[in-house]
């Protein structure tokens, strides 16, 4: 059953800049896609129309169920004074009330690593640490369907070995999981799909494998095997 699928979609904007153009893809329940792409390829629009948080031009999305989305900038995701408080507006949101609330944001908060902050002021932790929070929310409003918006970056080593780790979990839970980002040796040794978008296009649209064999730096994009590293060892955990 297909999780996502994006037909002939175009988007453009009032002062007629097209940051997508023709662009069709589909994405299967459970798999783990890589949508890989520079600065202005067009995946930040791209995923905000997956997300319905804005709507094609032209085409059509549609998806088997709501998708929970992770931004680049977690700050714009939190909606409570303390993370428990943050994890309860999705979770209420979703119907849960009382000893079933307490028990999801105890469930979910222990799934990400961030049981311990509990009660700890949202806005003071670290990049990762908010980023994990926003994942928190997402499972606690019970989404199967997870896109991240470039999740490395500005994240220390730490940060960034937690955070593979919270995207190999999610994909052994067998959720749908789109990671949008540039930085390939970080994620792509997990990955089903690997999927180039460049300029709105769709330049590339398979299996790692076969997507690594191509000229990625026409597209700006850094190729690991280029610098002596296999498709298994593209995972920083």
């Amino acid at each position: 059953m297909k999780a996502i699928e994006i037909k002939e979609v175009t988007k453009t904007f009032p002062d007629k800049t097209t940051a997508l153009e023709n662009v069709s893809f589909s994405i299967e329940e459970g798999n783990f896609a890589v949508i890989a792409g520079s600065n202005g390829s067009g995946k930040s629009v791209l995923m905000s129309l997956i997300a319905k948080l804005d709507i094609p031009t032209k085409g059509t999305i549609e998806t088997s169920s709501q998708a929970g989305l992770v931004f680049q900038d977690a700050d714009a995701q939190i909606l409570g004074e303390t993370c428990e408080e943050d994890v309860a507006f999705g979770a209420k949101n979703s119907g849960y009330k009382k000893e079933a609330l307490k028990e999801k944001i105890i469930q979910t908060l222990e799934a990400t690593g961030l049981l311990y902050k509990k009660t700890a002021a949202a806005r003071t932790m670290s990049g990762g640490e908010k980023r994990r929070l926003a994942v928190s929310g997402i499972l606690a409003m019970d989404r199967n369907i997870f896109i991240f918006d470039e999740p490395f970056a500005n994240l220390d080593w730490p940060g960034i070995k937690k955070t593979c780790g919270i995207l190999k979990q999610l994909k052994d839970e067998g959720k749908t999981v789109v990671v949008l980002t540039h930085e390939l040796e970080k994620i792509l040794a997990i990955a089903d799909r690997f999927i180039i978008l460049d300029k709105g296009k769709i330049r590339f649209d398979g299996i790692p494998t076969e997507g690594l064999k191509l000229d990625l730096e026409q597209w700006s994009i850094r190729n690991p095997l280029k610098y002596g590293m296999k498709l298994e060892d593209l995972l920083w955990l």
